[in-house]
């Protein structure tokens, strides 16, 4: 029961969307009206508030910090610990995906992604970070940086040794980061993408 509790509580911090809650605080309009449509930090940032939007990044990697923090801290320390910390950072990463308060349509899960990560190990997360950096400065396109983070996220936990339930859920987050992407995947392939800082970048 314990369990559940925490995987349902992860969830539901991970359905808290700091877009819509940014917005309504500086008084933008719903990030689910303009832009791409999605509630993340890049299309708040459309609004011209870079404070709201740097706010929505950090407020959206802390919720998958916290849930994957809190769940570690009182996990037992044996595969049942690593299998409910597992648990845990896939149901917060859905619930920013699927958000229960938005009526299941959130955001893309890369800032999120990020917080799970970061939590689940630190230079897990800081290597992810990097990559996504050297991707986003050489090519200017942030669906792609964080396409190539993500991929290189299940080989760095498998480098780092961490436990293959860990190993696991980042490869599950991979295959929804993908999913989620696939019109982005789509302009790549196609020249259409828009790089970093041009106008209706995604």
């Amino acid at each position: 029961m314990t369990n559940l509790i925490f995987i349902v509580a992860a969830y539901l911090l991970g359905s808290v969307s700091f877009a819509v809650l940014m917005s309504k605080a500086f008084g933008l309009p719903d990030p689910r009206s303009y832009g791409s449509g999605n509630p993340g930090a890049t299309n708040v940032l459309r609004s011209g508030k870079k404070a709201a939007a740097v706010l929505t990044l950090l407020g959206d990697a802390a919720k998958g910090w916290l849930a994957v923090f809190a769940a570690m801290w009182f996990a037992p320390r044996d595969e049942r610990g690593a299998l409910l910390i597992a648990a845990v950072a896939l149901a917060v990463f859905l619930g920013h995906l699927f958000p229960v308060f938005l009526r299941f349509k959130g955001g893309k899960g890369v800032a999120t992604a990020l917080g799970v990560l970061l939590a689940l190990n630190v230079w897990l997360g800081l290597c992810v970070l990097a990559t996504w950096l050297m991707v986003a400065l050489l090519f200017r396109f942030s669906s792609l940086a964080a396409l190539t983070a993500a991929a290189g996220a299940p080989v760095y936990a498998l480098v780092l040794g961490l436990p293959r339930e860990w190993v696991l859920a980042t490869g599950i987050m991979l295959l929804l980061l993908l999913w989620r992407h696939k019109n982005n995947i789509r302009n790549l392939l196609a020249g259409t993408e828009p790089r970093i800082g041009k106008r209706g970048a995604v």
